[in-house]
């Protein structure tokens, strides 16, 4: 088609052509920002701290405030210019892979919006930067989750198309404004309320970086897709990394690894540099702690000791589990140790007698299966110490929603709250009972003005409740009955005067017991 005597097919390279100038000129600005304003800002920010030590006022806080967002924004600046990654190796990536582990990060939104995933190909892989990419990927989908104000579709697409990957994104958000979509990427440029656009910038600048091309559509009200185009490379193959390490002769493998400890944990840094600050994200956990956990697993590795490896798998699974840190995240965190434990291997080996095909699988089948034992009982006790947790938490919840109040030395109150379901009931059932022969009651006041809602069946448990307490020979009176609780009760047919006293409100039920105390 031609407009203008150009082709649209042109025209939409013109326009790839100008985001790409658009984001180098990000770096010009970036490198001159960086200079001249970063070490003043930094200077006031000592200054700051300063007089903050020697004369504590509200101001100075709110100035620390304000100039550490500036600070933050122009780091972001400069992260897109030159991306916190950029010493990250390239490898043959799989998207679907990525892609599912990336939605594990949005497990507290699936409740309510619906993610569709139509992967095709999904045995093609991209050459790149893993955590770059994913960092992108994690952007487009938490911009589509965000777009989404209550439920929704986010679709995920990834398929062959013309020699290209091809991967889209999506939402049936608000959508976007047609004379904003050319804006998209563009630093600080943003059509949310509330963020400063860079993470798209970043998404934008990966994906050239890439060779790949991001194009947007969208429509107010509507939604809005995202898609990326990569090329496809061939994967000749995933080799083992050669690395530069200091090397002795006659060395065993352990003191070679001691010696070269530093290499190892500045490629863990950087071939899992992301994936490491997610884990310490939000999280009381330090490089150290990380690091010390898994240098213990590659000495009890060097040992083949697998006793040691189980007894430390369980209890570093109850720690980890402590910090609320997601298990993929770990699981992966593990498979990346595996992989340059393997490279340091095959780097020792080499400068070693070669090994025959013998040797080598039988050192195979002993590191992976001692690393394999080592996750499952990780992964076990990770997961039952996370399921203890959320039963103490569901107890302690459990308490709380039972809350009797001992209001003299043989009556209490029990005020129900909130709704009131079939488990709760039973809850409420059970800790009832146990305090009233705990604290000898003989009269409990059941307040239910509070409650959201009783339908028939948690109604008719309740009644259950109350024969209870009176065969533990304590009176029970209800208090705070609204009208549509006793339409319930009145179709069920249920006798109160046979089986429960009913009062007004709580006070006047308080009160009547008053008065009965003193004509006793």
């Amino acid at each position: 088609m031609l407009l203008n005597g150009k082709s649209t097919n042109h025209i939409n390279e013109d326009k790839d052509d100008v985001t790409i100038d658009r984001l180098a000129s990000v770096g010009q600005i970036a490198a001159g920002i960086a200079h001249e304003v970063r070490n003043p800002l930094t200077a006031v920010k000592g200054f700051l701290q300063l007089l903050k030590k020697e004369n504590p006022h509200a101001y100075i806080d709110i100035a620390s405030e304000e100039l550490e967002n500036a600070l933050a924004t122009m780091q972001n600046l400069l992260n897109v210019s030159k991306p916190d990654l950029d010493d990250e190796g390239y490898s043959f990536i799989n998207l679907c892979s990525e892609l599912e582990a990336i939605l594990y990060l949005f497990q507290d939104r699936i409740y309510n919006i619906e993610i569709i995933k139509e992967f095709g190909d999904y045995d093609v892989n991209i050459y790149g930067r893993k955590n770059q990419l994913k960092k992108a990927f994690f952007n487009l989908l938490k911009n589509s989750f965000e777009a989404i104000p209550d439920s929704g579709t986010i679709t995920i697409k990834h398929y062959i198309q013309n020699e290209h990957l091809v991967v889209s994104i999506s939402d049936t958000g608000v959508g976007i404004p047609e004379e904003k979509i050319n804006l998209l990427g563009t630093p600080f440029f943003t059509s949310k309320e509330s963020g400063t656009g860079m993470g798209l910038t970043q998404v934008y600048a990966t994906i050239y970086e890439h060779h790949g091309k991001i194009k947007a559509t969208s429509e107010v009200g509507l939604g809005t897709t995202f898609t990326i185009y990569f090329p496809i490379q061939e994967n000749k193959g995933i080799g083992v990394m050669k690395l530069n390490l200091v090397y002795e002769e006659q060395q065993t493998f352990n003191e070679f690894y001691l010696q070269n400890k530093e290499v190892f944990n500045e490629l863990l840094s950087q071939q899992s540099r992301e994936l490491f600050e997610s884990i310490k994200e939000n999280n009381e956990i330090n490089d150290q702690f990380i690091l010390n956990s898994t240098h213990k697993v590659i000495e009890f590795l060097h040992e083949a000791n697998e006793y040691g490896l189980i007894m430390h798998a369980k209890e570093q699974g109850k720690k980890w589990a402590m910090h609320d840190i997601e298990l993929i995240l770990i699981l992966e965190w593990f498979q990346m140790v595996r992989k340059i434990y393997w490279d340091f291997l095959a780097n020792y080996y080499e400068n070693q007698i070669q090994l025959d095909l013998k040797e080598f699988f039988d050192l195979e089948r002993k590191v992976n299966y001692n690393l394999d034992s080592y996750i499952k009982h990780f992964s076990s006790s990770f997961s039952e110490y996370s399921q203890e947790l959320i039963q103490s938490q569901n107890d302690l919840i459990d308490d709380l929603n039972v809350p009797i109040i001992p209001l003299y030395d043989t009556m209490a109150i029990l005020p129900i709250i909130g709704a009131v379901d079939t488990r709760r009931a039973k809850n409420i059932q059970v800790k009832l009972l146990e305090e009233i022969h705990n604290q000898s009651l003989k009269h409990i006041i059941i307040d239910l003005s509070g409650v959201a809602y009783l339908d028939t069946a948690v109604l008719g448990h309740l009644f259950k409740i109350i024969n209870g307490i009176r065969i533990q020979g304590c009176k029970a009176v209800l208090t705070g009955i609204r009208p549509e609780i006793t339409n319930t009760i009145v179709e069920l047919g249920i006798e109160l005067n046979e089986k429960v006293e009913t009062k007004g409100t709580l006070q006047q039920a308080i009160q009547d017991y008053n008065e009965s105390l003193k004509v006793k």
